[in-house]
């Protein structure tokens, strides 16, 4: 049965991949989840998972759009109104526009940085009250193994991503003092739909590619306190 002391945990991009293995995950822990995606049904549908795996799990659907400000700044108050507080983001959205250097102008610039870096800064700052009043508090967040070895035609995305990294380690800095903790986890090729929007499997075979309950494993390992040693740290996933 629930309680008022369980956790709550923010994901984004929840809908699919990464963040719905993490979802799933957070709640067999018992976490009460507040579920953030585009997609209503989707969201939905995870949510449905979470309680045929749980009948008392608690669950908030929440279908924002990140690169919008007016959506974005409904996702904390949100969580706060059906729970009461926040114990854990996980950055999980993001978009990988595959677009070389000469074909990248200000409007793609934009879209990838307000979903992958401006969006999850923002989500923290409005968490921060919250974490440093309650003196603890994690964050992570989804980057890529791509702000160190960058693929040919993710200019922008690795970019973006590597602010994301950035963020990471100044969050671990600045919240050390408060008991805040944060860690960016950095994938290969993690079998998704954002990777096969790129990539058929000719290009990258499936046996290449992580799973993403791989990658929630180690977010969850995060959020539990299992890698101390990382906080503050990019956590490279090298795919198989």
């Amino acid at each position: 049965m629930t309680t008022t002391n369980a956790p709550v945990s923010i994901v984004t991009g929840a809908g699919s991949g990464i963040g719905r293995a993490t979802a799933l995950r957070l709640a067999s822990r018992g976490h009460r989840l507040v579920l953030v995606g585009r997609t209503h049904a989707k969201l939905d549908a995870v949510a449905g998972e979470i309680r045929a795996l749980r009948a008392d799990a608690e669950v908030e659907v929440l279908a924002a759009d990140l690169d919008d400000l007016p959506s974005l700044g409904t996702i904390v108050p949100r969580a706060i109104a059906r729970f009461g507080s926040i114990d854990c983001l996980v950055n999980a959205a993001g978009m990988a526009p595959l677009a070389p250097i000469d074909r990248t102008d200000f409007a793609l610039l934009e879209r990838t940085f307000m979903t992958n870096t401006f969006a999850p800064a923002l989500l923290i700052a409005a968490a921060w009250p919250v974490f440093k009043s309650r003196r603890s508090g994690c964050v992570v967040n989804v980057s890529t193994i791509g702000t160190s070895d960058p693929f040919a035609g993710f200019y922008a995305y690795a970019a973006s991503k590597s602010a994301l990294d950035s963020l990471t380690r100044s969050v671990a800095r600045e919240g050390k003092s408060a008991g805040i903790r944060a860690f960016a986890v950095n994938p290969g090729a993690v079998e998704t739909p954002l990777l096969r929007a790129n990539f058929p499997e000719k290009l990258i075979p499936h046996a290449r590619t992580l799973s993403p309950d791989q990658v929630a494993e180690v977010i969850v390992d995060c959020i539990e306190g299992r890698r101390p040693e990382d906080n503050g740290r990019t956590i490279p996933m090298p795919s198989p």
